[in-house]
């Protein structure tokens, strides 16, 4: 493996400007890691050698004129979820083959405006619908991490799985992802790696596929704090095109990080200390208790009562947006299409063929609660639920708290396959159940690693902020990563 993909991004950044490596050597660095890697790995659904070339060698142009920009020559992986003009773009599905986009998504189009490089499109669950990175058209994903001693694959996570495994198995500088349940936090958490899903609203979706629209929110998997803050400088913006998004200056993340929390008040909810949580989780919520107290945070008790509802009440409002988003894919305009003796034989073979089993489950979920007579019932009863959620944080944020600090997730990665998980989807949709909170209310929430269990496996810790104070999370999520080290695999690939 070549030294140079071991960069981080501020690293990389400072040596480009230096002119001690050029953006060409940098992209061939990652592009022969990447093909060498991939087969094993399988995170790359596509990787866009000729287009990578190009684009590091109009990054040296710039970068020999003066004129670099936020992120000139930087490699970076793309979720396949993200809009890239004539590359393949299937959200991990059948029912998109063949789809090339006619447009850029604003964050992509961001990110190459900042002199960004793209090296190929990440797997990832299918249409962003799972935990695992198991329901991808392109097969799953595995973790660049195995437990000491055992040779068994492990997930990466999901729906990021393949950002994830990318960023880890350093095939990639950064990545962009996406979070609608923690599909940026649970892999990080899971790969040892750094994901940040921003406030709703602080990157625009255009241009990104749609799983639930209300929930939907990108950000950056990277390989520690710093590079997470700076992808995220590039990435978010207000934009015309998306109403959703908010018309906020973008401040400059990397500033907050080294600033003490001294004073900063963080919240540590009674409801998130679940009956069987494994003792390893609960040790290193502590740890990160103390790492805060020790640098000056005041840590207080606080409650979430609605928490307990979140997870049900996600799992109605997910599915019913998923199933309105999903009607636009029939065979008619783009992707799949399959024969039928009329339209609408067209249109059920196709969906039949295209979606896979989760996207189906998820879909008929969706469709059911939002049908006549079940939609009060359902639908409208978690919104309200959602509500009270909100409402929640907004008390406990009042009261003066500036972060709260919490477990990413109930367990390390589990195995590709594992039968608990397959029989039951319910344990799946469990393993969410750390990250739901932030996406029904709308916050910012981070996912920094903190340790490793007893296999020798990752496991972070999740701070969730206020409403466009992602510096805050920045800043504390920092004095996390300083007390815990950073971690990385053990090359077996």
């Amino acid at each position: 493996m070549s030294e140079l993909t071991r960069l981080t991004i501020a690293d990389a950044r400072a040596r480009l400007r230096g002119r001690d490596v050029s953006a060409v050597e940098l992209t061939e660095a990652y592009l022969e890691a990447i093909d060498a890697a991939n087969p094993a790995l399988n995170a790359y659904v596509a990787v866009t050698h000729d287009k990578a070339r190009a684009m590091a060698a109009a990054s040296d142009a710039r970068l020999a004129a003066g004129e670099a920009g936020a992120l000139e020559g930087i490699p970076l992986g793309i979720k396949d979820l993200f809009a890239t003009e004539g590359v393949h773009t299937q959200a991990g599905s059948h029912i998109l083959d063949s789809f090339l986009p006619r447009y850029e998504s604003t964050v992509t189009a961001n990110l190459w405006a900042d002199g960004a490089v793209m090296l190929g499109k990440l797997n990832m669950d299918e249409f962003a619908m799972g935990s695992s990175n198991e329901t991808s058209y392109y097969g799953p994903v595995k973790n660049p991490w195995r437990a000491k001693g055992s040779n068994l694959d492990l997930v990466p996570g999901g729906s990021s799985g393949g950002s994830a495994s990318a960023v880890a198995a350093f095939l990639c500088a950064g990545a962009t992802a996406t979070d609608t349940g923690g599909s940026i936090r649970q892999p990080a958490a899971f790969t040892g790696t750094v994901g940040i899903k921003p406030t709703y609203g602080r990157c625009s979706r255009w241009g990104t596929v749609a799983f639930a629209s209300s929930l939907d929110q990108a950000g950056p998997i990277a390989r520690d704090v710093r590079d997470a803050a700076i992808l995220l400088k590039s990435m978010a913006s207000v934009d015309d095109k998306d109403t959703t998004s908010v018309d906020r200056p973008v401040p400059d993340y990397e500033a907050a990080l080294g600033k003490s929390v001294k004073g900063m008040k963080i919240g540590v909810p009674k409801e998130y200390r679940l009956d069987g949580m494994p003792e390893e989780i609960e040790a290193l919520w502590q740890k990160g208790i103390d790492w805060m107290r020790d640098a000056g945070a005041e840590i207080v008790d606080i409650s979430l009562p609605h928490t307990k509802y979140a997870l049900p009440a996600y799992y109605i409002v997910a599915p019913a947006e998923a199933s309105s988003n999903l009607a636009r894919y029939d065979g008619v305009r783009y992707g799949l299409r399959e024969a039928g003796a009329d339209i609408t034989a067209m249109y059920e073979k196709t969906r039949a063929a295209g979606f896979g089993r989760e996207v189906k489950r998820r879909v008929m979920i969706g469709t059911y609660v939002l049908s006549a007579g079940y939609y009060d019932a359902y639908y409208v009863r978690a919104q309200k639920v959602r509500t009270l959620i909100k409402r929640d944080f907004e008390t406990v944020f009042a009261d003066g708290v500036d972060a709260i600090l919490t477990p990413a997730t109930p367990s390390a990665a589990f195995g590709i396959a594992d039968q608990d998980m397959a029989a039951d989807p319910v344990k799946m949709y469990l393993n969410d159940i750390f990250t739901v909170t932030v996406n029904m209310a709308g916050l910012p929430g981070i996912a920094v690693p903190a340790g490793l269990d007893k296999s020798g496996l990752p496991l972070g810790l999740q701070l969730i902020g206020r409403p466009f104070e992602e510096e805050t999370l920045f800043q504390a999520g920092h004095v996390i990563e300083q007390a815990a080290g950073r971690f990385s695999p053990e090359r077996w690939w």
